[in-house]
C-alpha cells in the first residue's frame, strides 16, 4: 500500500483527535468579532478558503482566505492564521515574519521555521505525512478549525469511516474528465479534490463554484465526463449536467469533508489505473522552498 493510501485510511481517527485538540487550542484561535486572514499554499490555501467561509457563516467575524503569494500585507487584520504542513513554505514564512504578534500557525512538522516565527502554534505532528500529496494533515487541520467554531464533528468522523468503504462513484478506467463544484465552504473542497487528481494521477480536472459552473464551464461536459458536487447543489444543476450526457456525482448523506475522502480515494485509483505511483507525483516536492 502506498503512503498516501495509508494516510487516507487514517483520517477518521485523526479527525477525532483534532476535535479534542481544538478544545485545548482556544487561546491560539481568533475570538468572535476579530478580523481574520487565513493563508496557505496549494492544499492549505483550499482549507483556508473552507474555514474562512465557515467562520463568516457562523457570525464570528470577517474572514478572508489568501494564497500565500497574494496576501495583502498592508491590510489591518487582527489575526493571521497560517496553515502549513511542512512549516518551510517560502511564501508562508514571509507572511509570518511580517505578521508579528498577530499570527497563529497550524503545522505538521514542529522542527521548522514556522514554529519559531508564529506567536501561537497549533502543533499537529500526529497528522504529518510521508507522502508528497497532502490528505490527512489538511483535513485534520480543517476539522480542528471547524470544531473551534462549535460544530459537532462526530458525524463527520463517522462518515469518513464510511467513505473508506464506499464504492467509487466513477470508474477510473472509463471516465475522461471530472469537474468538481461546491458552494460556500465546499468550494474549497472542490478545488482540493481537483488538485488531488491532478497531483496524484496527472488527470484532467477543473473546479468551480457550483452556481458559476453554468456560466461557461458546462460547455465541456459530455458523455464520458463527470461533474462531482460537494454539499448543497443548486436547483436544476443535476438536470443541466445530465442533459449534456455527463455523469453527476453527489452524496448528500455524507458530510462534505468525508465526501472529499472519497475523492482522495478516486485520485489514488486513477493513478494506479495509469500505472503511476501517487507517492511520487510529477514535478512536485513536499514543500516549495524558493531561493
Amino acid at each position: 500500500m502506498t503512503y498516501v493510501a495509508e494516510e487516507i485510511n487514517s483520517q477518521p481517527d485523526l479527525w477525532r483527535r483534532a476535535v479534542t485538540q481544538a478544545a485545548e487550542a482556544t487561546g491560539a484561535l481568533p475570538r468572535a468579532g476579530e478580523r481574520v486572514a487565513v493563508v496557505g499554499c496549494g492544499t492549505s490555501w483550499f482549507m483556508a478558503m473552507a474555514y474562512a467561509a465557515l467562520r463568516e457563516a457562523a457570525g464570528q467575524g470577517e474572514t478572508d482566505a489568501f494564497a500565500g503569494s497574494e496576501f495583502p500585507v498592508e491590510r489591518p487584520y487582527d489575526r493571521i492564521i497560517a496553515i502549513t504542513r511542512s512549516g518551510t513554505t517560502t511564501e508562508v514564512l514571509d507572511i509570518l515574519r511580517k505578521a508579528g504578534d498577530r499570527s497563529t500557525v497550524l503545522v505538521g512538522d514542529v522542527d521548522t521555521p514556522a514554529v519559531t516565527l508564529a506567536r501561537d502554534v497549533i502543533a499537529m505532528p500526529w497528522a504529518d505525512e510521508r507522502s508528497v500529496v497532502q490528505t490527512r494533515f489538511a483535513t485534520s487541520a480543517l476539522t480542528l478549525l471547524r470544531a473551534s467554531l462549535g460544530e459537532d464533528l462526530a458525524k463527520a468522523a463517522d462518515d469518513a469511516q464510511r467513505a473508506l468503504d464506499l464504492p467509487l462513484p466513477l470508474d477510473p478506467a472509463t471516465v475522461e474528465q471530472v469537474t468538481f463544484v461546491g458552494r460556500g465552504w465546499t468550494n474549497g473542497l472542490a478545488q482540493e479534490a481537483a488538485l488531488k487528481c491532478r497531483e496524484a494521477a496527472t488527470f484532467w480536472t477543473e473546479a468551480y463554484p457550483a452556481m458559476d459552473f453554468r456560466h461557461g464551464p458546462i460547455s465541456i461536459s459530455t458523455t464520458g465526463r463527470a461533474v462531482w458536487a460537494f454539499g448543497e447543489v443548486p436547483p436544476g444543476l443535476r438536470e443541466d449536467v445530465e442533459a449534456t450526457g455527463a455523469a453527476f456525482v453527489h452524496d448528500p448523506a455524507l458530510d462534505p469533508l468525508a465526501h472529499l475522502v472519497v475523492a482522495q480515494r478516486f485520485a489514488v485509483a486513477l493513478a494506479e489505473h495509469k500505472g503511476l505511483n501517487p507517492d511520487t507525483p510529477r514535478h512536485l516536492t513536499r514543500s516549495v522552498v524558493l531561493s
